[in-house]
């Protein structure tokens, strides 16, 4: 079980959304509201990127870059087994949080949208970019871990051959 990397997984994404919504009666300085909120998005986005996906459902993604200078996208999937000492309940936690959070800032693009805000536009399109970023990473790890392992059993029960 991991509760610190359940509660940070929530924390910053919690975070940034309500500062989002009550910095206003906060702080009259537009700077200094859009860097703690580009803040805490980027501390979300690095944590769930680096912490929360390996501990709470056994996924990595990252982007590596070989010898000739071409960058390759790398997506992980843990086996099952490597990953029992997470519960179902944090696995839940992690894709709710990592698919209601966009959905959140989305809403609040249209809205900064049609209420003609427009200084907070820029800072509305970071948080969908860097939510939806984590999103994709980690849909692609699990139907890429899930199609690995079907190549794996395919081949298996096609050849007879036992990988090694």
């Amino acid at each position: 079980r991991h509760p610190l990397a359940t509660f940070f997984h929530l924390f910053f994404r919690v975070s940034a959304i309500i500062t989002y919504l009550f910095c206003d009666w906060f702080s009259n300085s537009f700077v200094a509201c859009f860097v703690t909120i580009l803040l805490l998005l980027s501390f979300d986005f690095w944590s769930v990127k680096n912490v929360t996906g390996r501990l709470l459902v056994g996924l990595r993604w990252w982007n590596q870059i070989d010898e000739d200078g071409k960058s390759h996208w790398v997506f992980e999937a843990k086996r099952v087994s490597t990953i029992a000492a997470s519960t179902e309940a944090e696995a839940r936690i992690f894709w709710l949080g990592l698919i209601i959070c966009p959905v959140i800032w989305t809403v609040f693009f249209f809205s900064t949208l049609f209420s003609l805000k427009l200084k907070w536009l820029a800072l509305v399109i970071a948080g969908i970019s860097l939510q939806t970023a984590n999103l994709y990473g980690y849909i692609h790890c699990k139907l890429g871990g899930q199609k690995s392992i079907s190549r794996i059993t395919s081949r298996f029960f096609v050849t007879g051959d036992v990988p090694k």
